[in-house]
């Protein structure tokens, strides 16, 4: 394996949901690279990731706690909780759990410059939690926005705004200059093909059930989205297989399979991307679908 000499880049964890544990592989694929970086964009899942690392920790303790948790524990459904706040469960347990994890911290509080992006449904636009705009917010809370995720969890205010999942932002909200200083982004995105398996259907509650094959196909379909030929050259995509992002039941060797993929992904690709991070690209139209 060739060590990049060392270069600093702005690594952009976009979505993911459970699959989290890519995201894990890919950092530790970049430290393998000697790529340093003081900023960390985390999106959906990937800012579960990126949070808990900017906050000190060490990969191999984020890694063993993905292995050690049991995603099942945030799995609460309500068809009342549904009608109320617009998704099966409110998310509460998780957001608790993730504060106690982190210790409570702000983003003042992080070792890194962590940047987490959820989307404002009330305007459409992105919504940025970091330590320039939002010092006093906690992590844990800002997670929880950007995880939002259509009619799982349900849909958080932030002041004069109604937030849900960042990974439905445009890559335009992504691709920005998180470090004001122009350092060269890597954006990782997670693609999933359909799964195969259906979901059983509930013989009491089969409204339950359709639901939740249509949150599966919608976030399937966002994770096969078009990559625009001006961000190609910084995208990097790693293939989940048939995990959807918010299978729940994810054991612990298909978690490790993510972390492989990841780490494989991003050690092959990084190294053949970073030498046209410093070049510029112009927009000609759309690259191929990621499908």
């Amino acid at each position: 394996m060739s060590v990049l000499n060392a270069s600093e880049i702005v690594p952009i964890l976009s979505g993911g949901g459970t699959r989290l544990s890519c995201h894990i592989g890919i950092l530790q694929a970049l430290n393998e690279l000697n790529l340093s970086y003081r900023h960390l964009v985390g999106v959906s899942g990937g800012s579960i990731v990126a949070a808990f690392y900017a906050a000190g920790w060490p990969l191999k303790r984020i890694e063993q706690l993905a292995l050690d948790t049991d995603f099942r524990y945030f799995k609460g459904i309500s068809l009342t909780t549904l009608l109320r706040t617009g998704g099966l469960c409110n998310g509460n347990r998780f957001e608790q759990w993730l504060d106690a994890l982190l210790e409570q911290r702000t983003f003042a509080d992080l070792e890194l410059d962590l940047h987490v992006l959820a989307t404002d449904i009330s305007g459409g636009g992105p919504v940025i939690f970091n330590r320039q705009l939002t010092p006093e917010v906690r992590v844990s809370a800002a997670i929880r926005y950007s995880m939002s995720i259509p009619l799982f969890f349900s849909f958080k205010s932030y002041r004069d705004k109604v937030l849900t999942d960042g990974v439905i932002l445009s890559e335009d909200a992504l691709h920005r200059d998180w470090s004001g200083q122009g350092l060269p982004l890597v954006c990782f995105r997670l693609k999933s093909e359909s799964e195969t398996r259906p979901i059983r259907t509930s013989r009491y509650l089969p409204v339950v059930s359709y639901m939740q094959m249509l949150i599966q196909t919608f976030m399937n379909a966002v994770s096969r989205e078009y990559v625009h030929a001006e961000y190609w050259h910084n995208t990097v995509v790693v293939n989940t297989g048939e995990v959807s992002a918010v299978n729940f039941e994810l054991t612990v060797a298909q978690k490790q399979l993510l972390y492989l993929q990841g780490y494989k992904t991003a050690l092959d690709i990084v190294p053949r991307k970073l030498p046209q991070l410093f070049l510029p690209v112009a927009p000609v139209g759309l690259s191929p679908k990621l499908a």
